[in-house]
């Protein structure tokens, strides 16, 4: 009996001990998994920007305004500046005009213009002084000519020459010269005086010719030469523009073609001047003949 009690009792205080053993395994076993279910949670992860540690929910969206701002950025087109703002350090002009491109053309540019306008000038000038020279010796030639057709004589034709109206010109000088040459030459044969006559009409005409074409020189010079020099001013006006494109590091239409037009303002000056200083040479040439 002592022993059927006693084993009870051993069971009693083993079974007590033997739960607390069993049981200290599953207690620990939760101890320990709480730290592996929480780690991640209680992780630091390390920002972009080095800052100190923060909680995993609270740091993960931090660089989504970033990668959504790094699009916005690449995707902006450039913009263009405006008309009239500086482009590499160069203003455009507001005006393209003719007026407006001479005042923005470069020194050379513009020297070439004027020196051409004056060419312009100078061609519509001597076309007015020759005009007006040529118009007038032709009403004296038609006079001194049907004054001529009534003349008997020489002594009649010298008479009648010597009005108000045809005392000068050609015609009046070629007169004038054959009387004096038949005063000369009374002495000699009628084949002499011919060959006298002739030879002393032939320098009045030359003369009086070397005088009607006075001034048709020029013309003849600005025509031949305006559209060279015209063509200078626009590889010099190009240069330039070559040059302010390289210095703008860009090729915009607003950069390049006020440099361009201007240049080629010049060639256009230069044709101006040199077609009306040909053709009026021309007519001038046939007159005088």
């Amino acid at each position: 009996m002592v022993l059927l009690i006693a084993a009870p009792a051993g069971a009693q205080e083993a079974g007590p001990e033997g739960g607390a053993a069993g049981a200290s395994p599953a207690a620990a076993a939760p101890a320990e998994s709480v730290p592996a279910a929480t780690a991640p949670a209680a992780t630091p992860q390390p920002l972009p920007g080095g800052e100190g540690a923060a909680p995993a929910d609270t740091a993960s969206p931090a660089p989504e305004p970033a990668a959504s701002e790094a699009p916005a950025a690449e995707a902006s087109p450039p913009v263009p500046a405006p008309s009239g703002m500086p482009v590499g350090g160069a203003a455009l002009p507001h005006d393209l005009s003719p007026w407006g491109m001479f005042l923005q053309a470069d020194i050379v540019v513009k020297a070439v213009m004027v020196g051409l306008a004056l060419a312009s000038l100078a061609t519509w000038t001597v076309w007015l002084a020759k005009g007006i020279e040529l118009a007038s010796a032709k009403r004296r030639a038609r006079s001194a000519t049907r004054k001529l057709e009534r003349a008997q004589s020489l002594d009649e034709a010298t008479r009648l020459i010597d009005g108000a109206w045809t005392r000068k010109g050609p015609v009046a000088d070629l007169v004038h010269a054959a009387a004096r040459e038949r005063e000369r030459s009374a002495d000699l044969s009628a084949e002499g005086l011919k060959e006298r006559l002739s030879i002393a009409l032939s320098r009045i005409e030359a003369r009086a010719g070397r005088g009607m074409t006075r001034g048709t020189g020029l013309l003849a010079t600005i025509g031949a030469t305006a559209p060279f020099i015209g063509l200078f001013g626009t590889v010099w006006g190009i240069m330039n523009s070559f040059i302010g494109i390289s210095q703008a590091k860009t090729t915009n239409l607003a950069v390049v073609a006020p440099g361009i037009a201007e240049a080629l303002l010049a060639t256009a000056i230069g044709l101006v001047a040199a077609i009306p200083a040909v053709i009026i040479y021309n007519v001038f040439a046939r007159s005088i003949a």
